[in-house]
């Protein structure tokens, strides 16, 4: 009978061990898909529409942040600089002109190019 109670024991203390690992890796998992679902969110993110808002409001986006990603009616969208510093090396700068509600024409700063200061 002493063996049985013996073995019984040695039985109920993997278990506990078991339970325990499950439990750690449940909460693990719980960890990841938090992370993932909280990434999801910056992703989706809405970008401000040049044609819902003022001129001067997407001009002072552009110039604060020295660059900004604006939609500019639909589904299109582009990103706009303060100045050339905020391009790649090997690009240049042209105006930016997009609707606004205000103003069917809103100069909002530059867009990026790739060229040469020599191209036309």
């Amino acid at each position: 009978m002493a063996v049985i109670c013996c073995h019984a024991k040695r039985l109920a203390r993997p278990n506990r061990r078991f339970a325990a690992f499950v439990e750690a890796l449940m909460k693990r998992i719980a960890v990841a898909f938090a992370l993932i679902l909280g990434a999801q969110g910056a992703i989706a993110q809405p970008r401000p529409s040049t044609p819902a808002r003022s001129c001067a409001a997407s001009r002072q986006d552009v110039l604060a942040h020295g660059a900004a990603v604006l939609g500019t009616g639909g589904q299109t969208y582009d990103r706009f600089v303060r100045d050339r510093s905020f391009c790649q090396f090997d690009e240049v700068i042209e105006p930016a002109w997009v609707p606004s509600r205000d103003t069917p024409t809103c100069f909002v700063g530059y867009r990026c190019k790739t060229g040469s200061f020599w191209d036309d």
